[in-house]
């Protein structure tokens, strides 16, 4: 496996588009968790936080589908670079403007997150044509880029509560974004990016969203998103019961901890059966681990629930995406992978927001409670919708391509096996979107 992606990464240009894009998330991957403890540190309360998180969610939520399609029709350069500029200063308003001034605190972060730039979706986009349109290699690739953000979720919140500790709050919002406007800007000035053209699409106004199948799998991910997005508030709360700030920090990490572990696990070899049957097994699993946490225990024993918590997120959101790609209309991927930003980004901020009174009336536990209730919910609309799952509107191997627009290779409308991340594989892409 490690072989395989060291093989990868000395394809030309594919370091440098997984790094920078990887960079370029950073704002967006810690941007709840930096808005919560900027909050609370100039002397917000939990629902205020909550809310500002929440806000900073849906802001992305809209931003990124509309985005996308702008990457699908007018290519990468011209959508990313702006986009990331404008959602850094949108930060930077934040970090100058405090939260004395609610309006303007709410403003700013509508302004970093509906201009997050959709690097995600737009890597995807990129593989095909950097890896010559080998699907195999597009398949590792995409179980690759899965266990790279899980090493990015890992590190993202103890640079954000490194930050914290070297400065303050605002400067560690500063810092994240400047960052993160870097890491763009090594995307957009590649070849790849520079070079590449979507597939024709038809006309349609819904883009996307006229897929039966890809709403069922955005519905499902909206409610995985609202139980992320309880836990970073009730992971604030946790710390703050136990009097070290630092705690927070780790908890996460443990939770990003755990998905890289269980993305590794799920990339390491090849899976039978649809992916669509799969991806209900995973949810099943991801939903019962968060259970555990709303028992509270002790620091140690809290950080190995939020590790237990996160194992399935990666297989899960892997799982997802070559979900994506078999139901995405044609010339849409940029936009269908944003979509899927976009349901788990609103679901997310309503976690977040929820959280909040959910921690004030009864307690850090209570907090937890509304990752598992939205846990089952996530379960619940994939078991309802499963007949409409099982349908693909088409098969497709790889999406887009650099210097104009490229065919996808046909794949069996029901192809059983999709690629792990060692190679080999034969199904629709696959691997991780997240987050957030």
């Amino acid at each position: 496996m490690a072989a395989g992606y060291a093989e990868l990464l000395r394809t030309r240009h594919a370091a440098r588009l997984l790094v920078g894009t990887l960079v370029g998330r950073l704002p967006n991957g810690t941007g709840p968790i930096a808005i919560v403890l900027f909050t609370r540190a100039e002397g917000g309360s939990y629902s205020l936080a909550g809310a500002l998180a929440a806000v900073y969610g849906l802001a992305n939520a809209v931003g990124q589908p509309l985005l996308g399609r702008a990457v699908d029709l007018f290519g990468q350069p011209r959508v990313q670079l702006p986009a990331a500029v404008v959602s850094a200063l949108g930060m930077v308003w934040l970090a100058v403007a405090g939260t004395g001034s609610a309006w303007a605190a709410y403003g700013a972060v509508v302004v970093a997150g509906l201009f997050t730039p959709p690097l995600e979706g737009g890597l995807r986009a990129l593989w095909p044509g950097v890896l010559g349109g080998r699907e195999e290699r597009v398949h590792a690739a995409y179980a690759m880029d899965a266990v790279a953000q899980e090493v990015m979720f890992t590190v993202g919140p103890l640079l954000v509560t490194l930050f914290v500790a070297l400065w303050d709050p605002a400067a560690a919002l500063l810092v994240i974004n400047a960052i993160g406007v870097l890491g763009a800007l090594s995307v957009v000035v590649s070849e790849p990016s520079r070079t590449w053209r979507s597939e024709p699409r038809e006309a349609h106004w819904l883009g996307a969203l006229r897929s039966p199948g890809l709403l069922a799998l955005l519905g499902s991910f909206f409610f995985v998103g609202g139980a992320l997005g309880s836990i970073t508030v009730a992971g604030v709360a946790y710390a703050d019961d136990h009097g070290n700030q630092a705690v927070y920090g780790w908890l996460m990490a443990a939770l990003g901890l755990g998905a890289l572990a269980g993305g590794v696990t799920y990339g390491a070899r090849q899976w039978a059966g649809a992916p669509e049957r799969r991806l209900r097994l995973l949810v099943a699993l991801l939903a019962v681990c968060y259970l555990p946490l709303m028992l509270v225990p002790g620091p140690v024993a809290m950080a190995g629930l939020a590790a237990l918590a996160g194992v399935f997120l990666a297989p899960a959101l892997a799982c997802a995406f070559i979900v994506v790609d078999r139901h995405a209309p044609a010339g849409t991927v940029t936009e269908a992978f944003s979509w899927l930003v976009t349901f788990f980004g609103v679901g997310a901020a309503i976690g977040t927001a929820a959280a909040g009174p959910a921690v004030e009336l009864g307690g850090t536990a209570s907090g937890f409670a509304v990752a598992s209730v939205a846990g089952a919910a996530a379960l619940l609309v994939l078991t309802v919708t499963q007949r409409v799952l099982a349908a693909p509107g088409r098969a497709r191997t790889v999406s887009g391509s650099a210097a104009g627009p490229a065919a996808g290779g046909a794949a069996g409308a029901d192809g059983d096996v999709d690629g792990g991340a060692g190679g080999g594989a034969v199904e629709g892409p696959a691997e991780r979107f997240v987050g957030n």
